[in-house]
């Protein structure tokens, strides 16, 4: 799939841009370390990145329906699949409550009740070489995922179609290019740019949303390995775990409840 922009097919939706652009909040730790990328890493202007340089991903896109099936086990039960600003406050001011999460990792704090849930998946997801988040993501139809940028430059965010609606109604713009997904098919892109994902439906959009740290040179990606440490012991990341664990306990109490 390569991507496009919205002149290049008049016929792709894409949603009208924002009354008012939205602003990238500042953060001196990942302003610097965001400034320091951009100065020393060769493709830090690259918005989508060629999924041929990361061969875990054909394993992963081979195994893709051992992961929907974990996911349709998941989707049987929705209601007790959060929001993603019921997870992460940070998030609550563009996740409304048709942008759901199941979340396995995130930013390598395992979340293990849902780990332990789905473990097949939790298998595949541990083979990928620097994963460091890994969640079910759920754009429910009608959803959309408004203009915003990801704050650590450190880390390449990878979708897989898991539940993809038929024809070019759900996508993806970074920046000025657009793609589209496709079950059992996934891309590689940098979060840092202004970004936006929309589903106009029938059903849901699912991919499995893996973050990995970035390939750098020797002494960047040292620096990049530290920095994470920083991101990881955040208290936003903390938070995530600690909500996400707190809902996966809350299914598994109601799952254990309805069977009885």
């Amino acid at each position: 799939m390569q991507p496009t922009t919205n002149a290049s097919d008049p016929a792709v939706y894409v949603p009208d841009p924002p009354a008012e652009p939205p602003k990238r909040k500042t953060n001196r730790l990942l302003d610097a370390h965001r400034a320091l990328v951009d100065r020393y890493a060769g493709d830090a202007d690259r918005r989508f990145f060629d999924s041929d340089n990361f061969p875990w991903a054909k394993d992963l896109e081979a195994n893709w329906r051992t992961i929907r099936r974990d996911l349709d086990e998941a989707l049987a039960l929705r209601d007790q699949i959060p929001g993603f600003g019921g997870v992460s406050t940070r998030q609550r001011r563009i996740a409304d409550d048709r942008w759901k999460t199941l979340v396995f990792y995130f930013f390598g704090r395992r979340v293990a009740e849902n780990c332990d849930r789905f473990p097949e998946t939790a298998a595949l997801i541990d083979r990928i070489p620097g994963m460091k988040t890994a969640m079910f993501s759920i754009l429910t139809e009608g959803g959309h995922i408004p203009p915003h940028y990801g704050p650590y430059k450190g880390v390449l965010r990878y979708h897989l179609g898991l539940r993809v609606p038929p024809g070019n109604v759900a996508g993806i713009r970074v920046g000025d290019q657009v793609r589209h997904w496709a079950e059992g098919e996934g891309f590689f892109f940098d979060d840092t740019f202004e970004h936006e994902a929309w589903n106009r439906g029938p059903g849901d959009r699912v991919v499995l949303f893996v973050d990995i740290l970035r390939p750098f040179p020797r002494g960047l990606d040292a620096f990049n390995r530290a920095f994470f440490q920083l991101v990881k012991n955040s208290p936003d990341v903390r938070e995530v775990q600690a909500r996400a664990s707190f809902f996966a306990r809350l299914a598994r109490k109601a799952r254990g409840q309805s069977a009885g």
